[in-house]
């Protein structure tokens, strides 16, 4: 009998689903967006690096710290995607302009949660406060509809995108798709323009283009000597480069992201805490 009432209870629960509880934004500015169960899960030590140590993508850096800034205040801002290379920054870019400007609530919201955007949409709505949505790798395979729910977001529909949201995209894919899935739209199908065209047409909503690229042996160095400088340890020029290069020849890539990991390894020799 109290099998039945429960089933009973969760299918009432379904057709009339209880309003999603508001976290107070006062007390924290990261969160976590989630689906089971649904609601944001306050993050209150996220982690950032500093953005002065962003070294190699100033012009990334820069545009999108003034489009944040606008959106802060209040002003018309542009969604972003932030493309390209891997362990370029991206993804730490957005977090830094998110620490530097400040007066934004962040909330990170996983691929595949995405089908659940128009639930947080309709939570942020009528806040006072403003919400940069971020999405961290995001791309999308064949047979993948998930794409269809981020419209939502960048167009918002017939309702329109709240004005108090604003969708930051890290991707390693300038059209967020895979390049053999377009050619294969392209050459089969009875209207295959148009099925491109509905694929392409995602990124192109994104206002702001950001792109990364590998970086140069100069900036890969600059980058590690300005961890150094940061978090003083002190060691030759000579002998950090040589080590440095070294690093990035076992790895067989050069990067931000390689760059750290050698000053993580760095720091540990030399029993300095980060």
């Amino acid at each position: 009998m109290s099998e039945a009432l429960d089933r009973i209870a969760n299918a009432l629960d379904r057709l009339s689903p209880i309003p999603l509880a508001q976290p107070d934004f006062d007390k924290c500015d990261a969160f976590l967006w989630q689906t089971n169960p649904m609601g944001l899960i306050p993050i209150s030590n996220v982690s950032y690096i500093d953005i002065k140590l962003l070294l190699g993508i100033d012009n990334s850096r820069d545009t999108l710290r003034a489009n944040t800034e606008q959106f802060s205040k209040g002003f018309p801002a542009n969604n972003a995607l932030l493309w390209g290379a891997r362990g370029m920054g991206k993804s730490s870019l957005i977090k830094a302009v998110h620490r530097d400007v400040g007066g934004v609530i962040l909330i990170e919201i996983q691929r595949e949660d995405l089908s659940s955007v128009a639930e947080l949409l309709n939570l942020l709505r009528n806040s006072k406060r403003r919400f940069l949505l971020f999405c961290d790798d995001l791309s999308f395979d064949h047979d993948d509809t998930t794409y269809k729910s981020l419209k939502a977001v960048l167009d918002g529909g017939i309702e329109g995108r709240p004005e108090n949201v604003l969708f930051y995209a890290t991707s390693n894919r300038r059209h967020l798709m895979p390049r053999d899935m377009i050619e294969n739209e392209g050459q089969s199908g009875v209207n295959p323009a148009e099925a491109v065209e509905e694929k392409v047409s995602l990124s192109d909503r994104f206002g702001l283009w950001l792109g990364f690229h590998s970086c140069s042996q100069d900036i890969y160095l600059a980058i590690i000597k300005g961890y150094c400088d940061q978090y003083s340890i002190n060691i030759s020029t000579d002998d950090l480069y040589a080590e440095a290069i070294e690093w990035q020849a076992t790895r067989g890539s050069r990067s931000g992201r390689v760059a750290w990991q050698f000053f993580v390894d760095l720091a540990g020799r030399r029993n300095v805490c980060l």
